[in-house]
């Protein structure tokens, strides 16, 4: 590495001005006026929240501060009338002491950023994610988890390499990131990674936030605010028509949490050029940035994004909108929704171009009473004696609860006589008989 980037590095060590102030990092005013001097002043810690977008009135509001350290932007957030969470990975008299001395009221706990989930602490209006990024070896990750426990704002402070020149206006736009494997950084070993400012909004975005929006620097830090949801209302012109919402990977419905998925999008509209930045996609409400969007032969739009992290399991409408128009109809998806199978019944097969009772066409129908609401193409397994045979369409219930299951048959699928028998989780149907064809002509394909 170039000598002078490794000095430029290592010189954000802070440890002797910390050891000169008795650990305490944050200044804090206590009751009385007396105030305990620490690395930051007054004076920069209100500059430094002043450049937030959060009203002085939080009073209904819930916020998260991760990496509160001596606590003073979670006090401030408790001053304005928030219900205030603090969070850090170790437990810090400095806090404590203060928390006492004001008569705070915030709730503090200690975990690590991939322990924090909406399971163990809820949702907040707003969350701090101030000076941390840098500290995690995997620093998507711990964006995702914020992502997944905002509701609304974010507010990402992190050290960039390419402070100066981003002030100036003449940082590289390409986003790239130093990863620090010992004590590069500040001479800590606990500081991983040094994104420029390009991949610090890049990766804020990836993890899940619809904008982001730079909003100042603090020395070698720059502040984004994240947002949840779109800013732009909702236009006049005709909505597209959306077709289908599904999992990019296995066409199926079913989306999990846990997972890095994405969510897939057909969508009907006019002749113009749509990008990126044009295509406005939300579920339930929670937005979230294109990767992809393009058009293909038939003129059938198709947007791929991420599926908006923080979703509670069951059914979310799907919708989207183009940069003027309208929000399209919605089209429902499952999220971490088990699969509840009672009795699998099948009720018919027949060939599935001309329903036929022999099968000729190498496509076979199967009509199945008892499928899970979020049964899908995937999730639906079709024997035929010992071999899986793909499925590769599911109507909509009928009568009776029924519903239409196409399979294609394999190639190598002997003619005769064969039973066939449906399974869906560990629930298995009785075995049906179908009589295979050999296939001398095809009658086409089903519809």
């Amino acid at each position: 590495m170039d000598t002078s980037i490794e000095a430029a590095r290592r010189k954000y060590d802070r440890s002797a001005e910390l050891a000169e102030k008795k650990g305490w990092y944050h200044s804090i005013e206590l009751p009385g006026g007396r105030v305990i001097e620490g690395v930051i002043s007054l004076e920069t810690l209100k500059r430094r929240v002043a450049q937030f977008p959060i009203p002085d009135d939080l009073r209904g509001k819930r916020v998260l501060d991760i990496g509160a350290w001596d606590g003073w932007f979670s006090f401030e957030m408790e001053r304005r009338g928030a219900e205030v969470v603090a969070v850090d990975c170790v437990d810090l008299e400095t806090f404590r002491y203060a928390h006492r001395a004001l008569g705070s009221k915030v709730e503090y706990r200690q975990l690590d950023v991939y322990e924090m989930t909406p399971e163990r602490l809820g949702r907040f209006d707003i969350v701090l994610f101030l000076g941390v990024l840098y500290h995690l070896k995997h620093p998507v990750l711990g964006l995702e988890r914020v992502c997944a426990l905002t509701k609304d704002l974010a507010i990402v402070e992190s050290y960039i390499t390419d402070a100066e020149a981003a002030q100036a206006g003449t940082n590289d736009t390409l986003p790239s990131m130093e990863f620090y494997e010992t004590d590069l950084l500040g001479d800590q070993i606990d500081n991983w990674v040094g994104p420029n400012l390009e991949c610090l909004m890049a990766m804020a975005r990836t993890a899940g936030f619809a904008r982001v929006n730079l909003q100042g620097f603090n020395g070698d830090r720059a502040c984004v605010s994240c947002y949840r949801k779109w800013d732009a209302v909702e236009g006049s012109d005709a909505a597209p028509e959306l077709l289908a919402a599904i999992h990019n990977r296995d066409y199926g419905c079913n989306f999990y949490s846990e997972r890095d998925e994405y969510v897939s999008c057909s969508f009907r509209y006019s002749d113009l050029e749509l990008r990126i930045d044009s295509v406005f996609p939300e579920v339930d409400g929670l937005a979230s940035r294109p990767v992809y969007v393009k058009r293909n032969a038939d003129g059938i739009w198709f947007t791929c994004f991420r599926l908006p992290p923080g979703l509670e399991p069951g059914w979310h409408a799907v919708r989207l909108r183009i940069a003027g128009t309208q929000f399209s109809d919605s089209k429902n998806i499952a999220v971490d929704m088990p699969l509840r199978v009672g009795k699998l019944e099948i009720a018919g097969v027949a060939d599935a171009v001309d329903f036929a009772p022999e099968i000729l066409s190498g496509f076979m129908a199967i009509w199945v009473r008892g499928l899970p609401e979020n049964a899908d193409c995937q999730n639906i397994r079709v024997l035929a004696g010992e071999t899986r045979q793909p499925v590769i369409f599911l109507g909509e219930p009928e009568g009776e609860g029924q519903r239409q299951v196409n399979i294609k048959l394999r190639p190598d699928m002997e003619p005769g006589e064969q039973m066939i028998r449906v399974r869906v989780a560990d629930v298995e149907s009785k075995a049906t008989r179908a009589v295979i064809q050999a296939r001398g002509s095809e009658k086409g394909t089903p519809g």
